[in-house]
């Protein structure tokens, strides 16, 4: 298991479409320990392979609380199948996008399909953050970022923000907020 580096916006590849994982080998298990590996690290509840360079439809989640027994979830190949009519908002925030956090509307219940580590189908139905986190990775596999989501004053704000930042080699910190579930991933 490794630690793997964070792609942070502007990095390109952050808007690339992820493939869909033909196989589950040794290679994707060795991908999925790492992504756990480096959301925990980060602290965050959820990533995305694509976050970590890794154009590749795997998202690895854990929702549990502070002082709870984590909870380690894989979705492989993840889609939504169905979403309500009904919204709720969630502020997010993104182990790409540091420091920055958002309040986003999203469908409040949605059907999930995906595969698990033995290349088991499963669907789910979710709500609450367990849905508003899914939606947002599954977002990351379609090269979509939560600013998406948001005012294109406030998008265009933060992207400039963040590429300046890069311009000048300055690397944003997640260290003014360790809170986990504000990073969704």
């Amino acid at each position: 298991m490794a630690i793997r580096d964070i792609l942070i916006i502007p990095d390109k590849r952050l808007r690339l479409k992820s493939e869909p994982v033909k196989a589950i080998d040794a290679e994707v298990r060795t991908l999925v320990a790492d992504m756990f590996e480096t959301m925990y690290a980060a602290p965050g509840i959820g990533l995305a392979a694509i976050q970590i360079g890794v154009p590749t439809r795997v998202v690895t989640m854990d929702l549990a609380g502070k002082e709870e027994a984590p909870q380690p979830q894989v979705f492989i190949n993840p889609e939504i199948v169905s979403s309500s009519d009904e919204k709720s908002v969630y502020e997010e925030g993104c182990l790409s996008i540091p420091e920055y956090y958002e309040e986003v509307e999203r469908p409040e219940k949605i059907k999930v399909t995906y595969l698990d580590l033995d290349g088991k189908t499963h669907e789910i139905e979710a709500d609450g953050l367990l849905a508003t986190c899914l939606q947002h990775e599954i977002d990351h596999l379609n090269g979509v970022l939560f600013l998406d989501h948001i005012s294109k004053l406030k998008r265009d704000m933060v992207v400039k923000k963040f590429t300046k930042a890069a311009k000048k080699g300055v690397a944003p910190s997640l260290a003014k907020d360790k809170e986990p579930s504000h990073h969704i991933g």
